[in-house]
């Protein structure tokens, strides 16, 4: 009897994982939809979600190409070295 209630609290657990990916995915794709309107961070989770949790190959490469242009889009992004020629 004991096996079968471990049955059924790890399919109960894998059903809520289920669900809360699924949302994740759903506002991934709600910000990738509307990408004029929200920070570049937020696009990159978005994109981060969509790459490792995409229905599709096709939707999990698109996510990763759009993660290279808004990368892109600073190139110093990362570089927290303080500029020589500004004075502190």
């Amino acid at each position: 009897m004991k096996p079968h209630l471990s049955v059924r609290k790890h399919s109960a657990r894998d059903a809520a994982r289920t669900d809360w990916i699924d949302e994740r995915r759903r506002e991934a794709r709600a910000v990738v939809a509307d990408v004029v309107h929200h920070s570049d961070h937020l696009i990159r989770l978005a994109c981060n979600v969509l790459v490792q949790h995409g229905e599709t190959i096709e939707e999990r490469e698109d996510a990763r190409i759009l993660l290279v242009v808004v990368d892109a889009r600073h190139p110093t992004r990362g570089n927290h070295r303080p500029d020589p020629e500004v004075g502190s």
